[in-house]
């Protein structure tokens, strides 16, 4: 083994380090994984969850300045096929060994940056927040699911993002005072936490039902390789929207 292939090795690790530390619903899902895409998806969330601690935790130091710095790197890091940060060196062998769309990277620093400046999501505006902050990572990870089989990308790609989508809602809804009181961020604007409209929120559970009810059609159409560990994600997360 070479130099090059132990500084993947570690960063690989440090990516599954921070997804272990982060969160253990999705810890339990990726482990679930075959083990072949298991690094991947590491990888993937590892990459996605620095830039949310980038806007959601670091409230003493400039963060417009770190994302951007960030953003920039994730590019360089792509574009060089290395990074001396292990969690993008991580993040780029993932990306180009799957040819994984920037676009979809770009949406998700779009949403990262709606977090610096907006504090009030209207419906719209929310449409498109979810959408690069949650939907487009489930499509990264459909895109290491199958494969390089567009056909079968195409067929899961509306399945995973009701997936994303509906994750993204259930944490809203888990996190909402701490968004709402220290985060000062409201996204679904029209639920006050100080008068509690029960019709409002019956209207936004009803949508993540329907939302989770479709993607469980895609669910059991993916690989062997991923159909276990993503239908245990979507079980902690049902359980999680019943509590």
């Amino acid at each position: 083994m070479n130099y090059y292939e132990i500084y993947d090795r570690f960063s690989e690790k440090c990516s599954k380090i921070i997804t272990n530390l982060y969160t253990t619903s999705f810890s339990i899902g990726i482990f679930l994984l075959d083990r072949k895409i298991r690094k991947d998806i590491y990888s993937i969330y590892g990459f996605v969850r620095l830039a949310d601690e980038i806007v959601d935790t670091f409230h003493d130091k400039d963060k417009h300045k770190l994302l951007y710095e960030f953003k920039e790197q994730t590019y360089r890091a792509i574009n060089e096929k290395f990074s001396l940060n292990p969690i993008l060196n991580s993040f780029q062998k993932t990306v180009n060994k799957y040819k994984i769309d920037t676009e979809l990277i770009e949406a998700f620093f779009k949403s990262m940056e709606m977090d610096l400046y907006i504090s009030d999501y209207s419906k719209d505006i929310l449409k498109n927040y979810i959408y690069g902050s949650a939907e487009v990572v489930g499509l990264m990870c459909l895109t290491v699911f199958t494969n390089g089989d567009s056909k079968l990308y195409y067929e899961l790609k509306e399945h995973a993002i009701k997936l994303g989508s509906a994750f993204q809602k259930i944490n809203f809804l888990r996190d909402i005072r701490y968004d709402n009181f220290i985060l000062k961020r409201r996204y679904f604007n029209k639920l006050d936490l100080k008068t509690l409209d029960e019709k409002e929120l019956k209207t936004i559970i009803d949508d993540i039902q329907d939302e989770l009810k479709f993607a469980l059609r895609g669910i059991q159409k993916l690989p062997k390789e991923a159909k276990l560990g993503v239908f245990v994600a979507y079980l902690y997360y049902y359980s999680l929207l019943k509590k």
